[in-house]
């Protein structure tokens, strides 16, 4: 059985991300989103809500699951049996982020990272500029799934707690 680990903050959860996942789905046996816990950042999401809101946005996706962890990825990757992490990349900026993470994740615990070049209508978009745009008055709603689209709107609009 393949499985492939598609880490990150998702806080939100946008279409690009989406896209990352589906096409990881369609590659592997199974496919586990993991929300990374960054306790030095305050989200406009708690984990449990990135959580729920990713499980709802990936319910079609019957080989998606989500989970969380605090710490090194190559360690849950270790503990779940996982050689292959996702990385989405939008751009060639991401590319040269993401790569020293990779060797580094390869030297750990021979961990593979592949890239998949995210879907040309998303490459502009990022969970941090979502956040910036809603709270300003913008429509964000073009580069999210309609349920995390509606969590957004209740945090910006206060009523939900942050």
């Amino acid at each position: 059985m393949t499985i492939a680990l598609c880490p990150g903050s998702f806080d939100p959860f946008t279409l690009g991300h989406r896209f990352v996942v589906e096409r990881a789905a369609a590659r592997f046996d199974e496919v586990i989103v993991t929300v990374v816990v960054n306790p030095n950042k305050q989200g406009m999401f708690t984990v449990d809500e990135r959580i729920d809101l990713i499980a709802a946005t990936c319910s079609d996706l019957p080989n998606v699951r989500v989970d969380r962890w605090r710490g090194l990825l190559v360690d849950y990757m270790r503990n779940e049996g996982v050689t292959t992490m996702i990385k989405g990349l939008r751009s060639s900026t991401d590319f040269e982020y993401e790569v020293p993470m990779a060797q580094m994740n390869r030297e750990l615990a021979d961990v593979e990272t592949l890239f998949m070049w995210a879907d040309p209508r998303y490459t502009h978009v990022s969970s941090s500029l979502v956040k910036e745009v809603a709270k300003l008055g913008g429509d964000v709603e073009p580069f999210l799934p309609p349920v995390v689209y509606r969590a957004v709107m209740a945090k910006v609009n206060g009523e939900m707690s942050v």
